[in-house]
């Protein structure tokens, strides 16, 4: 199994160190890790798809509510001045549909800014946030995660 999403899904592996943001359905919120930003969000698939148009019509509505629902929470708890709402599906060992809710803070330096930001998902130039820091993010959105 090449797809790291679905090992996860499968139990033998995890996306992040801190604890599943939200369970819904069909998708599933996770923290991205490694990174270098703080309200980092993947919005996970339950089964392997590959594409959008591969997508039920009910996988696409939790989806929707999900997007908006993870936006407003990323708000409310880091006072973000924006999300950006990604989804690419095409590194290595993740093509796996997936959707990247990550919030910009109001100081994001100009060299992250738009797609840039993926940049901070590289962590060979700089450490990572820490596991702990994380799982503590993790839990405060956790009880946050607004309807």
């Amino acid at each position: 199994m090449d797809c790291y999403t679905c090992q996860e899904q499968a139990g033998l592996r995890r996306i992040s160190p801190g604890p599943t943001l939200y369970e819904g359905r069909y998708w599933r919120i996770e923290h991205a890790y490694p990174c270098r930003l703080a309200g980092w969000l993947v919005l996970v698939l339950k089964r392997h798809a590959e594409a959008v148009h591969d997508l039920t019509p009910a996988e696409c509505a939790e989806l929707g509510e999900l997007q908006g629902r993870t936006a407003r929470t990323l708000a409310a708890v880091l006072d973000c001045e924006k999300e950006y709402v990604l989804g690419l599906a095409e590194a290595p060992h993740f093509h796996h549909i997936h959707v990247h809710v990550v919030a910009k803070p109001r100081d994001l330096p100009a060299q992250f800014v738009g797609a840039k930001i993926f940049d901070l998902l590289k962590t060979d130039e700089a450490e990572p946030i820490s596991p702990v820091a994380i799982t503590q993010l993790c839990e405060e959105l956790r009880a946050a995660f607004l309807p």
